[in-house]
């Protein structure tokens, strides 16, 4: 019976951190723009380089 009056004061510890961390996310902005990144999957992506072939043509496969 003892273990209980130490295991709830650390339950009720741990779900407050856990709300404080999820208000802070909140505040923060990290669910501001839910549908782009749902929608980002489905477009190319344009900030890379255009041929990544290129760069490794001039080098010979492996194995020879």
């Amino acid at each position: 019976m003892k273990d209980y009056f130490f295991l709830i004061p650390v339950a009720l510890a741990l779900g407050a951190i856990a709300l404080g961390a999820f208000m802070w996310s909140l505040r923060s902005g990290q669910y501001d723009d839910l549908a782009g990144a749902a929608e980002r999957i489905l477009f190319e992506n344009r900030d890379g380089p255009d041929d990544t072939t290129s760069a490794h043509a001039d080098k010979p496969p492996h194995g020879n």
